[in-house]
């Protein structure tokens, strides 16, 4: 039987909380240079507005570890040092405020290496999320499994987390990613029969926004569903709030979180008379603005259907010909010009509960 979320043990990242049943976090990574302080942080800043609980920076440098300090006092969410191959650069980051380094233990430089920056995190407390991508799988374990496996990355990621427990620290998190969706969903169903530790869970390289999209969705949504993860990251090659934007869409059909306001819209007919595809695009945008209010809008495309349709959303518009219907609960509150069908259902929105 797979380990479920509430039986992890609980993390503490920044001001934020993770395992032991708490609510599954959203991360993302900046695209910035790190050491471009203004640009990171006007980054980071975007994604704290569009939902981010956890923002990751690149440190290949010593410029992008001591940008950390200053880029700490601008933000209001957890600060992760992204570490690879330079075991000096994850202590820097530690010394100037990561509140967690991410690390593969088989390419920081070797078992003394490790050591050091294990103590640097155990000083101050910082967990270490111990990361392992079936792109990097040792040649031995690739060897022994014929390929790369589920199987491999399970043993690969837990080797290195034997290798910082027996350094005397467990403040651990880890994660398993490949771009095989399947891969993916078998390596996290082994894993969490044989550890105590959080999952961060997300499908690496998964490509564009559209396809990333899609291979994300399902793989997220065949891993949470299990029980499995405790904080995930939608990896897109696009701009980092539409991570954002996935990774909440993802939890709020699953059922994971409940805030947020859903949009459901009609595929379109020959009966549709308005720009239904770019009024549904609208309001999708449009409705970031009230992420607050748990409710299901619907957009519908005529005036034949669509009150039956929306019956089961808290409010929605249906368009007609040269008019629209403004829906609460399946129920026709009023007829308004076609043109004022997106503002009248923004200023709904606005007054939502008064």
């Amino acid at each position: 039987m797979s380990l479920a979320r509430e039986n992890t043990k609980k993390i503490k990242i920044g001001d934020r909380v993770i395992g032991q049943g708490n609510p599954i976090l959203i991360q993302s990574m900046t695209n910035t240079k790190t050491e471009d302080i203004e640009a990171t942080v006007e980054q980071i800043l975007k994604l704290e507005k569009a939902g981010c609980d956890i923002v990751r920076c690149t440190v290949p440098n010593e410029e992008a570890a001591k940008a950390f300090q200053e880029i700490k006092k601008r933000i209001s969410i957890p600060l992760v040092a992204d570490i690879h191959f330079d075991y000096r650069m994850a202590i820097l980051a530690i010394e100037y405020g990561a509140d967690k380094i991410r690390i593969n233990p088989g390419n920081i430089g070797g078992q003394e290496k490790l050591k050091e920056v294990v103590r640097a995190a155990k000083e101050r407390e910082i967990p270490i999320r111990v990361g392992v991508n079936s792109g990097s799988l040792e040649k031995e374990l690739v060897e022994k499994y014929r390929g790369v496996t589920a199987e491999g990355l399970v043993e690969s990621a837990l080797d290195k987390v034997y290798r910082i427990e027996e350094m005397g620290y467990d403040n651990l998190v880890i994660s398993i990613k490949s771009s095989d969706v399947l891969m993916c969903v078998k390596a996290h169903e082994l894993i969490a029969d044989k550890t105590v530790y959080p999952l961060h869970v997300g499908i690496t390289e998964a490509g564009t926004v559209y396809s990333g999209n899609i291979k994300s969705a399902i793989g997220l949504g065949l891993i949470l569903e299990k029980g499995i993860g405790d904080t995930i990251r939608v990896s897109l090659s696009g701009e980092p709030t539409e991570e954002i934007r996935s990774a909440k869409l993802i939890l709020r059909t699953l059922g994971l979180r409940k805030e947020g306001i859903e949009v459901v819209s009609c595929p379109t007919c020959g009966r549709t008379k308005i720009d239904l595809i770019s009024l549904a695009n609208k309001v999708e945008q449009m409705v970031q603005e009230f992420d607050y209010l748990n409710l299901k809008v619907a957009v519908m495309g005529c005036v034949v259907n669509g009150p039956g349709e929306a019956k089961e959303a808290d409010i929605g518009i249906a368009g007609g010909n040269g008019e629209g219907l403004l829906i609460k609960k399946g129920e026709i509150i009023r007829k308004v010009p076609e043109t004022e069908l997106f503002q009248v259902l923004k200023e709904e929105l606005k007054n939502w509960g008064r």
